[in-house]
Parts: structure tokens; sequence; C-alpha cells
């Protein structure tokens, strides 16, 4: 138990303020490109903030990825924010702004990982030991950097290379989970916007069955993993790839 509670304690230390900022800039990130469009909803709920209190589902972001993290052995978890409310008919164009809102709050995360990417550059540069970081880095990727501040990080600049690498991996998943194209997800509003009309009515109804598609993706086991891994890793081995060549540049 104490291990557990130990390793609790080592993960959200390492995961909680890049997760904080994901969500924070990721939902903002849509009400200010709402507002730019003509849609004023988010900012007068005062949604277009960094402060992540206003973004917080407690369920959601707090409840639920405790609760998975905790039964996946730490593994991975799942978790989502409050959306930003937008108002479809108050946008100038609402077919093709749409899109470019759904598409901001994956933006924001892609542009999350780049500056995580600087952040963990710096901060192996800064260790005593940043020739094994590098390697760690070129070997294991994001991950495994995590895993390895865990066990045997010290100091301020091993910590931050935990925390960074915790960054870009938070910020892929994010982008490419919110790229899927099942509503309401950004990925399935993009494809919504881009439908012809009747198509996208037609599309748009699957949206009351988004949550528990993604719940079963995510529990249903497939090979020894779950359907919703199998989709994603690909995608985020070959963006952390890239991720990663930056760093080792």
């Amino acid at each position: 138990m104490d291990l557990n509670v130990n390793q609790l304690v080592q993960t959200l230390a390492i995961y909680a303020l890049p997760v904080l900022f994901a969500i924070t800039l990721h939902e903002a990130a849509h009400g200010y490109v709402a507002r730019h469009f003509g849609d004023m909803t988010a900012h007068a709920q005062g949604r277009i903030s960094l402060n992540p209190v206003r973004h917080v589902d407690v369920v959601g972001t707090i409840v639920v990825p405790l609760v998975i993290l905790f039964l996946s052995g730490y593994k991975f978890f799942f978790g989502w924010a409050k959306p930003v409310p937008v108002n479809y008919s108050a946008l100038r164009k609402p077919r093709q702004h749409m899109a470019w809102v759904a598409a901001a709050g994956p933006a924001a995360n892609l542009l999350m990982a780049l500056s995580w990417v600087l952040v963990l550059r710096v901060s192996i540069a800064s260790s005593s030991r940043a020739d094994a970081w590098a390697e760690v880095a070129s070997q294991h990727g994001t991950s495994g950097l995590v895993e390895v501040v865990m066990r045997h990080g010290s100091g301020a600049a091993e910590y931050l290379i935990g925390v960074s690498a915790a960054g870009v991996l938070v910020n892929l998943v994010f982008m490419l989970l919110n790229l899927l194209p099942i509503p309401p997800l950004d990925g399935g509003r993009i494809v919504t916007s881009l439908l012809p009309r009747r198509a996208a009515g037609g599309f748009a109804k699957i949206e009351r069955f988004g949550l528990p598609l993604l719940l079963i993706l995510l529990f249903v086991p497939v090979y020894g993993s779950n359907a919703l891994s199998l989709i994603l890793s690909p995608l985020i081995v070959e963006s952390e790839a890239l991720m990663r060549a930056m760093v080792l540049l």
C-alpha cells in the first residue's frame, strides 16, 4: 500500500502541471477562436481564461482519471475537461468557422508539446548526467524518461526532465485523442463541418453515443490491450519520434 501511495504521489507530482496546462489552454483556445469568429458565449462565461479552475470538471478531470490511473496500475489515465460552450448559430459562417473552432484545441496541444520539447532540451542540458538522459530519451522516449525520473531522478533539473517529458506525452495524447472522428470530440466536429449538409446532420446524431463509444474502446480488451490504445499507439509513437528528434538535435 505504501508503495502504491508513493507511486501515486510521484505520478501526480510529474503529471499534474502538464495536464492542467494541456486542458486549460486546449479549452481556452476553443473559446478564443469562437470569439474571433463572432461567438461571445465562452467570453461571457469567463471561459477564455488561463485559470484551470474555470475548465476543471470534478468528475471528468479529477475523479475518473484517478480511478483509471489506480485501476490500470499507473499505466494510463483518461478524463475530460468542462467543454467550452460554443453557440454554432452565432458564428459568422457557422459551418466553416466551427471547423476552425474545433481545430483550435488540438492545435494548442501541438504548440504546447513543442514548447515542452524546448524545456526538455534545456533541462537535459542542465543535468550533470546529460549524456545518460539523452541516451534514455533516444532509446525509450518520453514515457521512459518519466519512468526513470520517478525511480532515479534527483534535483530540480532532473525533476524538470520528468515534467517536460510528461508534457510532451500528455499533449500528444490529448491532440491525437481529440482528433478522432467521433462527436463530440474535436475531430468529430471537424468532420461534421466538412461533410455535405445532409450527411453532416446524420453524422452529428451519433454525438450522444460518443462518450459511451470511447469508454467501450478504452475498456474492451483487444489483443491484450484495448481498442483505443491500438488506434492511438502507432500515431503517438510516430509523433513522439519527431519530438524526440528535436530533443536530440
